[in-house]
């Protein structure tokens, strides 16, 4: 059986937080799919899409912590880890001062702030049992790639798109556009690589309190 994190109380705070997280996405989806913006629109924001997967690593980690059942991937922990915090670091820099982007005020909130705090703290309260390497980290690129393909696509099909920085209709058109992809995702491939040392960091800090044999309870395995 894997062994679990020691901290007692963190299954059932996963659990909670993924129940609470739940809640606010189903107030805006009900009120996305009430008014203009419709079903499809709102599952077509990074942020909803990265607070589902949040909810899903969340709520089956702290499920596998009260059952004994094997953890969330490393992998995936820290490819939600990585898109929610750039989620609230976008918001923060960029949305903050566009309301519209926001259904409902409080649900904002939570899915842009509280969420990428939370599943932070829990990495970084639980790091990786095995190293992080670089290239799993450039694999962390791939749903963010394949988002960005989508929505201009898309975007330019319906002419609606789901963030202001992805509209070419406005000022600076394409050339603005081409510019904040690529500063997103440099963002995204520099706090993915922070994401991962200090992950590992934190693995080799425990492991050495603890006298484990680095790389942590997957060690043995012989994989990587």
């Amino acid at each position: 059986m894997p062994a679990q994190p020691t901290h007692s109380w963190l299954a059932p705070a996963r659990l909670a937080v993924a129940a609470f997280v739940a809640v606010a996405l189903c107030f805006s989806g009900y009120r996305a799919a009430s008014d203009s913006t419709g079903v499809v629109n709102f599952f077509s924001y990074f942020t909803n899409l990265s607070a589902l997967a949040g909810i899903a690593v969340l709520g089956y980690g702290g499920w596998a912590g009260l059952t004994g059942r094997r953890p969330v991937p490393d992998e995936v922990r820290g490819a939600v880890v990585l898109y929610l915090v750039v989620t609230g670091l976008v918001y923060g820099t960029q949305l903050a001062t566009y309301p519209e982007q926001l259904t409902i005020p409080w649900v904002g909130d939570v899915v842009h702030r509280v969420m990428p705090l939370v599943v932070l703290a829990d990495w970084l309260i639980d790091p990786p049992t095995r190293r992080i390497r670089p290239v799993t980290v450039l694999g962390w690129m791939a749903f963010p790639l394949l988002y960005l393909t989508y929505a201009l696509l898309r975007g330019y099909a319906i002419d609606w798109y789901p963030y202001v920085f992805l509209d070419p209709g406005r000022h600076g058109g394409y050339r603005r556009v081409s510019g904040a992809c690529v500063l997103t995702a440099a963002a995204f491939v520099l706090l993915g690589a922070a994401v991962a040392a200090v992950g590992n960091a934190l693995a080799a800090h425990r492991d050495a309190r603890d006298g484990a044999v680095p790389g942590g309870r997957h060690a043995q395995t012989g994989t990587g």
